[in-house]
């Protein structure tokens, strides 16, 4: 079973926005969907290493900065055309608090 930690409030990110943390692994971004689900990605997209916490949040995608590729926020996967992965991370609500995993 993963082992969860303690990496903020639901409130301190805006829907459709996103926050960053800083990792052993690398930065990790930790998006809200305007219904209130997180979700947790590293933060350099696989194309060109573009930080996807500085992209655009769109239902349960987010769009790259740099060159528009569209990913899952569930899974990580590049939408169609494009074929990429970024690193997906668990994560839990509990009370408005969010939990992350370093387990992928």
């Amino acid at each position: 079973m993963p082992k969860f930690i303690e990496v903020g409030l639901l409130e301190d990110i805006p829907q459709l926005g996103s926050r960053v943390i800083e990792t052993d692994q690398g930065r990790i971004a930790i998006f809200r969907t305007s219904d209130d689900e997180v979700f947790a990605l590293a933060d350099a997209c696989p194309h060109k290493g573009g930080p996807l916490s500085q992209g655009i949040v769109h239902g349960k995608r987010v769009t790259c900065p740099m060159h528009n590729w569209v990913f899952e926020l569930q899974s990580g996967e590049a939408v169609a055309p494009d074929e990429a992965c970024a690193a997906r991370y668990p994560v839990q609500l509990e009370s408005g608090k969010i939990y992350l995993s370093l387990e992928k």
